[in-house]
């Protein structure tokens, strides 16, 4: 568990000036990493649920731990994939000559876009901001040139 920093005081004329950006800084920092694990765990669930409607797959034991995500520390992102050298991770993604290409990290990453936002704005008001605000946004009626709306 990291150190919250202190606040910095400086003293002058009689006036204590408490700077509190370093403790701000470090929350920030801590909601975008609790943000990227969070996700993380929703996407390995969704991922591992994909990959066991495979042929021979459903009860396999060596699935569960096939693919991981790591939300790294210093530079505050989250990466998917899945362990180097398994029949069952890089080559299904991929595609060898032997095996034919399923996508199942791309193709889950990309249906889970929305959920992806929701989980993020559970964390950063910034993202839940705009995810309200591209929901008042209406693309359906694009093409509509009612002028009684």
């Amino acid at each position: 568990m990291a150190r919250i920093p202190n606040p910095v005081r400086t003293r002058k004329d009689g006036v204590e000036i408490v700077s509190s950006v370093d403790k701000a800084q470090f929350t920030l920092h801590e909601l975008i990493r609790a943000a990227n694990r969070a996700t993380g765990a929703h996407l390995r669930r969704k991922m591992l649920k994909e990959a066991r409607k495979m042929p021979g797959m459903r009860r396999n034991r060596r699935l569960g731990k096939a693919f991981q995500y790591w939300a790294r520390r210093r530079e505050t992102d989250l990466v998917i994939g899945s362990k180097h050298n398994t029949w069952y991770g890089a080559d299904q993604e991929l595609g060898t000559s032997s095996q034919p290409k399923r996508g199942i990290i791309r193709s889950t990453v990309m249906a889970e876009t929305e959920n992806i936002r929701k989980i993020q704005g559970q964390f950063i008001s910034a993202i839940e901001d705009d995810n309200r605000a591209r929901a008042a946004i209406d693309t359906d009626n694009e093409g509509d040139n009612n002028e009684n709306d």
